[in-house]
């Protein structure tokens, strides 16, 4: 009896072991790659339920959802021959699970070394001004040359960011200097151009005047008006003999 009980629990528990080892869930975002006796199946399986031959099938699980790949700093020669030290962010995911088990040993290796390389030959290219203002149009051409060196291995880069640029201290002061210069180049050009623009209208008005006289007086007049308003002191001011004659003359005419 309690040998037949004892032989019962065995079948039990290898029965258990083989109905692990032959059902297995994948989830939505997974899929199985099957080998079965070291040749790949044609499709992959899941998601949900599915049987496995005990022994005989072995397999491989990969995620489909997107995965966030932090490249390290790499140190970078720029081409105007500026170290600087720069990091990133790849965003991929698979779309070829059986490609990405077959085709390359350990595919986040592989991704993470590529971007590495791609990130140092690509930034070696540029200036460093375009660096620093083109980091749009950097992005996209290291987001085409990951994602066309990993396509073989089923897998599509989405995004890639620089993030971190980091600069020497005594290029940073010199970039400063600059910055001042330009600011202070460009206050000098408006200066003078408002000088310039200014010149112009006391041209027009001067030939305006050159033309009517009787304008010196006016803005004469209005120059002293201005004067007695602002300031309350006597003032002494020489009177042109033209103006006095011209007053003369008015008042000879109303008599």
């Amino acid at each position: 009896m309690s040998t037949a009980f004892i032989v019962l629990v065995v079948i039990v528990i290898l029965l258990i072991v083989v109905l692990f080892a032959t059902v297995k869930i994948a989830r939505e975002y997974e899929r199985g790659v099957i080998f079965r006796l070291g040749r790949l199946l044609p499709e992959p399986k899941g998601p949900g339920l599915f049987l496995l031959i005990p022994v005989i099938d072995r397999m491989e699980k990969v995620d489909l959802r997107t995965v966030t790949l932090n490249v390290p700093p790499q140190e970078v020669i720029t081409k105007d021959n500026v170290p600087v030290r720069v990091n990133a962010v790849a965003y991929f995911r698979i779309v070829e699970p059986k490609a990405a088990i077959v085709q390359v040993e350990n595919y986040m290796v592989a991704t993470s070394q590529i971007a590495q390389t791609t990130l140092r030959s690509v930034l070696g290219q540029h200036v460093l001004d375009e660096l620093l203002s083109e980091r749009d149009k950097i992005n996209q051409i290291l987001q085409s040359i990951i994602d066309e060196a990993t396509s073989p291995w089923g897998i599509k880069v989405s995004i890639v960011e620089v993030k971190d640029v980091e600069i020497p201290g005594d290029m940073q002061r010199a970039m400063a200097r600059q910055a001042e210069a330009e600011r202070e180049r460009r206050a000098k050009v408006i200066s003078a151009e408002g000088e310039y623009q200014a010149s112009e209208r006391l041209k027009d008005a001067a030939a305006v005047m050159a033309q009517q006289p009787i304008t010196v007086q006016l803005r004469y007049l209005q120059t002293l008006l201005e004067i007695g308003a602002t300031n309350n002191s006597t003032v002494i001011f020489p009177i042109p003999i033209e103006f006095l004659e011209t007053l003369g003359l008015q008042r000879s005419k109303e008599s």
